[in-house]
């Protein structure tokens, strides 16, 4: 056989790819080695990978023989990147050159070889995983490093293995003879990694909301932003909490059901930021104030996801927020919105997911003392007026919950007794009113689990208010001059905090309540 084909993949923005790897091997020829389908770098180095690999496993290097080697890896179009391919390259040679014999359908291989033939772990093993078995595949072979985060994928038969050798001992077909008799002896075959079960393991907290002395307003603001997956933003002076407050946030928001789970391992296997097999927990994500556009929102010649997609179904925590770079804020008008990226480059667009909850933070002036009843504020008038300009009124309108985080009495500062409710005790009551909504929207359409996520025509369905509610809204809404999407959002807001108290109904103390979280001033 001097031709052979077998699969590998790789990832290509947020999904994956399956390749093709053909190799045609010409004998009693000038030595040449060609590799083609659009390789970059990395891949067309696994030439070299590969050569050295057989070497040190005991075959013959394809670069100390008279032939011809052609490997291609198809789709031709789609541009090959990273080291995905170096298993199924160094396999479809031994194939095509008739030194093992083996059935190489309905199986995908993946790995980079090392020199020495041992298999180093790669990106994405979990979406690469998932378009295998979605498109019929029945085994997939992969570095024992990325076992663990593939076994997540049920209906596929997952090898972790460590080697070259493992693999060729596990799918080699022995010689026969004539009469069908075994000539060789059956070589050591690998055992299926078993399946990986999602475990949310308890998380031991460093701090405890009970341990933050005050601030029960941004306490009972960070609840609400919680139960309905809004978004908030919290100004006061430097060293009110507000930092500690938003770190603590993240663990009142429920565990991830197993779809999020998935979604967000593979994310972050993809950008190579997985550290453990799964996430369970949702993501946090505090990028600092001299972040670029490209690594906020995503970007480059070949797209890739940016920190609103790392924080997708998580947090996104932006502290002094008016100091990040104007045309950084404003690339948060599309994910605050949609709840999607939408990225356009030469070479292709894509689309990614960035459903967070934005928590923001910021001093009230520069230097950070307005309103604040122990320091004076030295700011100019000039100088609060630009730093007030920083924020656009679209991007304040796309945040629900406004509060103000004051300085804390040094003598409750000193207390060493607890106050205020445990972060279980909250989190308790945020995972009554998300099933709440979850039990609401089942028999939605269109797929929502949160108010926030309500577009105009649902808010009529599901958020329903009576002559004299509505009444109260109308007139706030005039005197507070609210546009047509900070109107709607308050609506959306009064009916988490509905779902907070259990109440079918939304009632005029909702309303009222939602009302005082809207920006009169960035002050």
């Amino acid at each position: 056989m001097s031709f052979s084909r077998i699969y590998s993949a790789q990832t290509h923005l947020l999904k994956g790819k399956i390749v093709t790897v053909e190799v045609d091997i010409t004998k009693n020829t000038l030595h040449s080695f060609t590799l083609v389908g659009l390789p970059d770098k990395a891949v067309d180095e696994s030439k070299d990978r590969m050569s050295s690999a057989l070497k040190n496993s005991g075959y013959k290097s394809p670069k100390n023989q008279q032939q011809k080697i052609v490997i291609s890896l198809s789709p031709a179009d789609l541009k090959k990147e990273g080291p995905y391919f170096d298993l199924a390259i160094a396999l479809a040679y031994l194939l095509s050159a008739e030194e093992i014999n083996f059935d190489g359908e309905g199986r995908i291989f993946l790995g980079e070889l090392s020199l020495n033939g041992e298999l180093r772990p790669i990106k994405g093993a979990l979406p690469l995983t998932e378009v295998a078995k979605k498109l019929g595949f029945k085994e997939i072979f992969l570095p024992i490093e990325n076992a663990e985060e593939s076994a997540l994928v049920d209906g596929i038969t997952i090898y972790g293995v460590k080697n070259l050798k493992e693999v060729i001992d596990h799918i080699y077909i022995p010689k026969k003879d004539r009469k069908g008799n075994l000539i060789e002896k059956e070589r050591p075959k690998i055992s299926p990694f078993p399946k990986t079960e999602i475990i949310h393991k308890e998380k031991v907290n460093n701090i405890d909301f009970s341990d933050i002395k005050g601030q029960e307003g941004a306490k009972r603001g960070l609840e609400i932003a919680a139960s309905g997956g809004h978004n908030i933003a919290m100004s006061g002076p430097p060293g009110t909490g507000k930092t500690m407050l938003a770190r603590v946030f993240s663990h009142i928001l429920p565990d991830l059901d197993k779809d999020d789970c998935l979604e967000i391992t593979g994310i972050h296997s993809i950008v190579g930021l997985l550290e453990d097999a799964i996430i369970t927990d949702p993501p946090f994500r505090a990028p600092h104030h001299t972040a670029s556009y490209v690594s906020m929102i995503g970007g480059g010649a070949n797209p890739k996801p940016g920190e609103v997609t790392l924080a997708h179904r998580g947090v996104l925590f932006l502290d002094e927020f008016p100091e990040f770079e104007k045309r950084v804020l404003e690339s948060l008008r599309q994910p605050l919105e949609d709840n999607i990226v939408s990225i356009s480059r030469a070479r292709g667009s894509a689309i990614f997911p960035s459903n967070f909850i934005l928590v923001a933070a910021m001093n009230p002036c520069p230097c950070g003392n307005k309103g604040n009843k122990q320091k004076a504020c030295i700011c100019k008038q000039g100088d609060l007026d630009r730093y007030k300009r920083k924020l656009s009124g679209p991007i304040m309108d796309r945040i629900d919950i406004w509060v103000n985080v004051q300085n804390v009495d040094y003598e409750k500062l000193s207390s060493v007794v607890q106050e205020g409710e445990k972060t279980n005790t909250i989190k308790q009551r945020v995972k009554n009113a998300r099933d709440i909504q979850l039990k609401r929207y089942k028999s939605s359409p269109r797929k929502i689990s949160t108010n926030s996520e309500m577009n105009v025509k649902e808010l009529n369905i599901y958020a329903p208010l009576d002559e004299e509610t509505k009444k109260l809204l109308n007139q706030s809404a005039e005197r507070l001059q609210l546009s047509a999407r900070a109107y709607h959002r308050t609506i959306k807001l009064a009916r988490t905090i509905a779902d907070l108290e259990g109440s079918e109904e939304i009632k005029q103390s909702h309303i009222l309540e939602a009302l005082q979280y809207r920006p009169r001033e960035m002050s």
